[in-house]
């Protein structure tokens, strides 16, 4: 049931380093900002890096496309499950049938309010969940959604303080970009991440020795930060998907929005339940802490 997993396994909003996933290099925040009125991004289009170990490379996005000043909405209430038919499972304030097929929709690079609430509001329609791999250094600006997250039951993982490929990095400062991304969301919601994601993917033995946490890497990449195109993203889920999938957003976007707007009722249509990556793996067979896992297949 359980994917093998590999063992070799943005401050101020965070900036963008070329490569994969999310925030950048330090240069590029400081970019990242001005440009965000006019469409994600610090700057130039990032290319992504060649992640060293990874099943398939996570594409690195820009940055948000709005400046926004920390956002201020009114606190998210719990969503309470309905009843349940026979051998559904409570949990995320809805019921999950572990029979059925699952899939999880991953976002990264938020926090990011005016699209992650879209995200949310098309999941919680349909009793869908995902998971938003979070830049600690971006969690202050955006602390209502944050407690959104929490509350209503999605999931949110650890995408590093500032973004840092952490293959570039010593032990001492991998352990740092971990441990402050985790306080700075246990800040806001009372609870630290149990998952990381590694910005692009990168990874070398120092990485794996230096995070006691399940790293959660992903078999369905959009590469939305690249083609900007809605309709892009939903061909490549829609044309490949499969149950345990894990699937690879960002949440800087409009496009990205507009397409998880788009693929979330699609997906459920087809019967597929929306989980987060916890969910899912919790139905197929678990997580062990030095984990390195892209699925979780049947």
């Amino acid at each position: 049931m359980l994917l093998a997993a590999a063992f070799m396994i943005a401050s101020a909003p965070a900036a963008y380093a070329d490569g994969p996933s999310g925030p950048a290099s330090d240069t590029a925040i400081a970019e990242n900002s001005r440009e965000e009125a006019k469409g994600p991004g610090a700057g130039p289009e990032q290319q992504p890096a060649q992640p060293e170990q990874t099943s398939q490379p996570e594409q690195q996005p820009e940055q948000p496309e709005q400046t926004t000043q920390p956002e201020q909405q009114p606190e998210q209430q719990p969503v309470q499950p309905e009843q349940p038919a026979e051998g559904m499972i409570a949990s995320g304030g809805r019921y999950i049938d572990p029979t059925k097929p699952m899939v999880a929709l991953t976002f990264d690079d938020g926090p990011y309010a005016p699209v992650g609430n879209r995200i949310m509001d098309s999941l919680e329609q349909h009793n869908g969940r995902a998971t938003f791999f979070v830049v600690g250094s971006r969690v202050p600006s955006y602390q209502a959604e944050i407690k959104r997250m929490h509350n209503n039951g999605h999931e949110i993982g650890n995408h590093t303080y500032e973004h840092k490929y952490l293959n570039k990095l010593n032990a001492a400062q991998i352990r740092s970009q971990i441990d402050r991304c985790n306080q700075t969301v246990a800040a806001v919601t009372g609870e630290a991440p149990a998952l990381v994601r590694l910005p692009g993917g990168n990874k070398n033995n120092t990485v794996l020795a230096n995070i006691n946490q399940p790293i959660i890497m992903w078999n369905i990449d959009t590469l939305d930060w690249k083609t900007r195109n809605a309709a892009s993203s939903v061909q490549k889920v829609l044309g490949s998907v499969k149950d345990g999938d894990i699937v690879l957003m960002h949440e800087l976007y409009t496009a990205s929005g507009d397409a998880a707007v788009t693929l979330i009722p699609a997906l459920t249509e087809r019967g597929y339940q929306l989980v987060t990556v916890s969910e899912l793996a919790r139905f197929r067979g678990g997580l062990s802490i030095k984990g390195v896992y892209y699925s979780f297949p049947k």
